[in-house]
């Protein structure tokens, strides 16, 4: 995908797939939900993507909470008697282009609903794969530039 990456999580879905999250939901819940967004972050921060998680039932209204400040990264909470699945449905379906959206879901149905829409669909499992393979990328990034860094101050005699 490219750097227009709209990645759309089923964030319920997603943290009850996923071993550290599912143990931490039956203690933690809000914790739990902690945890999948700081996992995400570095597709966000270091892939640059924009970044919706989408979790069940809160409340009488539709919630919007940005991420970091991020106007690009943000939880949705859908009202009681709408479920995750259906906003999912209608980001990709009135997306300007469809096949802009990674939606990440374990349930097949959403996954057949959202790839006829027009959707690239993904596990939970391929998302930490993603996830680890950012991470990998970023901790790259940054030795080389803590390296080049590391010879410029070398070359100005132990001075910035």
């Amino acid at each position: 995908m490219c750097a227009t990456t709209h990645l759309i999580v089923d964030g319920s879905n997603v943290v009850h797939a996923w071993p550290e999250t599912k143990a931490l939901v039956r203690r933690d819940r809000e914790s739990a939900r902690t945890l999948l967004i700081r996992r995400i972050a570095p597709l966000h921060d270091g892939a640059g993507w924009r970044v919706t998680v989408v979790f069940d039932g809160r409340g009488d209204a539709i919630q919007f909470e940005p991420v970091g400040g991020a106007a690009d990264f943000a939880c949705i909470f859908t009202p009681a008697g709408t479920t995750a699945d259906d906003v999912i449905e209608q980001l990709v379906s009135k997306a300007a282009d469809p096949s802009a959206c990674l939606v990440v879901t374990a349930d097949q149905a959403e996954r057949s609903t959202v790839e006829a829409a027009g959707a690239a669909w993904c596990s939970p499992g391929d998302l930490a794969e993603r996830i680890n393979a950012q991470d990998i990328r970023i901790r790259r990034s940054v030795a080389a530039q803590n390296a080049d860094s590391g010879k410029t101050w070398r070359a100005n005699g132990g001075r910035p």
